[in-house]
């Protein structure tokens, strides 16, 4: 179910990982107990939800994709068993439709795979958003819209692959095709 990563010193602050990968889980677990994080893993939602209620840890890290399930229903839940705990969404999948989810359904930041450590750290206590950061000088590329347009259309579909099949006139398998590459660049 749950694995907890700590070392002697106290009180650290509790984070809870939310990740199907396990040895990402592992390894993103190890560098943070190094910086004083007590760290709480859970692969799945059900787990995670329980380890709030058991923790009620200050922090977490929630991966977008866990197996078929949305990372997205896990940061509502865990936000109604701890209001004030800031979450950063993770993900390898990323898309604006999901990103601006996240962060209205209150994540307070949103990072794309890879990142590294003092990125995620940094990104926990992202208080103010950036009006300086870089436009991208080229606009989209037809995969990549196409790419964010079925995840607009998923997500207003809640997750539903094959209602969103339907609102786009496209067979539930292509689709499921369609969503299990990665995303490409912009």
């Amino acid at each position: 179910m749950t694995e907890t990563t700590t070392n002697t010193l106290e009180p650290w602050p509790e984070l809870l990982l939310l990740d199907d990968d396990e040895v990402f889980c592992r390894v993103l677990a190890k560098a943070l107990s190094k910086r004083a994080y007590r760290v709480h893993i859970a692969n799945n939602i059900e787990d995670t939800l329980l380890l709030a209620q058991q923790q009620h840890p200050e922090y977490a890290i929630v991966d977008l994709r866990i197996g078929n399930e949305s990372g997205l229903s896990a940061v509502k839940s865990l936000l109604e068993i701890v209001p004030d705990m800031r979450i950063v969404v993770l993900t390898g999948y990323a898309s604006i439709s999901t990103a601006v989810e996240s962060i209205k359904l209150g994540a307070i930041q949103y990072l794309t795979k890879p990142a590294e450590i003092e990125e995620i750290l940094k990104a926990l206590f992202h208080d103010e958003g950036d009006p300086g950061i870089a436009l991208q000088a080229q606009p989209m590329s037809t995969r990549r819209l196409e790419w964010e347009h079925l995840q607009k259309v998923l997500q207003d579909n809640q997750g539903n692959i094959s209602a969103a099949a339907r609102a786009m006139n496209m067979h539930r398998r292509t689709l499921q095709r369609k969503l299990a590459k990665k995303p490409v660049k912009a």
